[in-house]
């Protein structure tokens, strides 16, 4: 992993830039404050974080319907989310969504199931952490955390794909 300083919004950019075709016809909101700090972060890894959060956000909402994308800085971190307004994930499925090959509704928006296995193991090699909300009014927010601090340092060789402690 190679973690370097730089912009979130720089990321969030590159990820949409990708995702041009799959996003056309529906609005997309951005909220990336100007003041946001620099962050250490392998920008390839949490790129893809990003493009298998948006996806998945396009699969289970319906078409047309908008995705945000909205980052903030906390006390020692930023928190990045997509929010959508599809049918969201219930407390059962919030952990669940998580592991190898489990999907909340059978035959939905095709992929094997290992997108938000992948995201939990990058947003981990990071020292991050990554869950699932019910969105207000409907969707899902699906939120993760990078520290601002660790910029240059080796992150583990191993994704640690395990549930959080709660």
């Amino acid at each position: 992993m190679k973690k370097e300083l730089q912009p979130i919004e720089e990321v969030v950019g590159a990820a949409l830039y990708r995702l041009d075709d799959r996003l056309r016809g529906r609005p997309v909101g951005t909220d990336l404050p100007g003041d946001l700090p620099l962050v250490p972060f392998d920008a390839i890894l949490i790129e893809q974080v990003l493009i298998n959060l948006i996806e998945n956000a396009t699969k289970h909402s319906p078409a047309g319907a908008a995705i945000d994308i909205a980052a903030r800085a906390l006390e020692g971190e930023v928190e990045i989310e997509i929010a959508d307004r599809g049918p969201g994930v219930d407390r059962e499925n919030a952990e669940r969504v998580f592991e190898k090959f489990y999907r909340v509704r059978e035959g939905e928006g095709g992929g094997v199931g290992l997108g938000l296995t992948i995201c939990r193991g990058i947003v981990s090699a990071h020292r991050g952490r990554i869950w699932v909300a019910e969105r207000p009014h409907g969707g899902a927010s699906f939120r993760f955390t990078l520290p601002l601090e660790g910029g240059h340092e080796a992150g583990p060789e191993v994704f640690d794909t395990r549930p959080e402690a709660s």
